[in-house]
């Protein structure tokens, strides 16, 4: 089957776009896309997104490497950029403070008729040109900042499994104890 859909196209955007569709839906009832929602994570008074967030790392670091462990499929860690990735760390924050939305769930809300996220959404898209267009002058300074392919097995130089289970255990206590104690 996945043979099938690795050489259709039109398949492959209509699977893409169904399980945008989902995840939208599913940030949706989650309460993701609800702004007050948003603002109550960042003033630290509510941690549903926090939780779906953990949730979600836990599902992709698992399923991620069962599916390279089991399927013709192969882990491609991209290099590490330290100084674009803390720049664009500070503009991605400050932009999900003031829109109380990020990509994602900017997505979710336009999907349920936010017209906020509309402006949102239209910022990202005029923020993604600008660039785009000025990204050949950064090249040099990007450059810079490569540490090359960096993973936290490689760097411990541990098993990727000890990592992942670690890493599950600590997000899962953390969401267990923000539910015990009503957050």
């Amino acid at each position: 089957m996945l043979e099938r859909l690795y050489e259709d196209r039109k398949k492959q955007l209509l699977f893409g776009f169904l399980i945008g569709v989902a995840f939208g839906f599913l940030l949706d009832r989650g309460g993701a896309t609800d702004f007050d929602v948003i603002v109550k994570q960042l003033l630290l008074k509510d941690f549903t997104v926090l939780k779906i967030i953990f949730s979600a790392i836990i599902t992709g670091m698992i399923g991620v490497h069962l599916i390279v462990r089991y399927l013709p499929a192969e882990l491609q860690p991209k290099p590490c950029f330290w100084k674009p990735i803390m720049i664009g760390g500070l503009i991605f924050g400050a932009g999900f403070a003031l829109l109380g939305l990020c990509p994602g769930t900017a997505a979710g809300a336009l999907g349920t008729g936010s017209v906020h996220a509309l402006f949102g959404v239209l910022g990202m898209l005029v923020g993604a040109g600008l660039f785009a267009s000025i990204y050949p002058k950064l090249t040099g300074f990007i450059d810079r900042s490569n540490m090359g392919e960096v993973t936290i097995d490689g760097v411990l130089e541990i098993n990727k499994w000890w990592i992942i289970t670690l890493i599950s255990l600590i997000l899962a206590v953390i969401m267990y104890y923000l539910e015990m104690i009503g957050l």
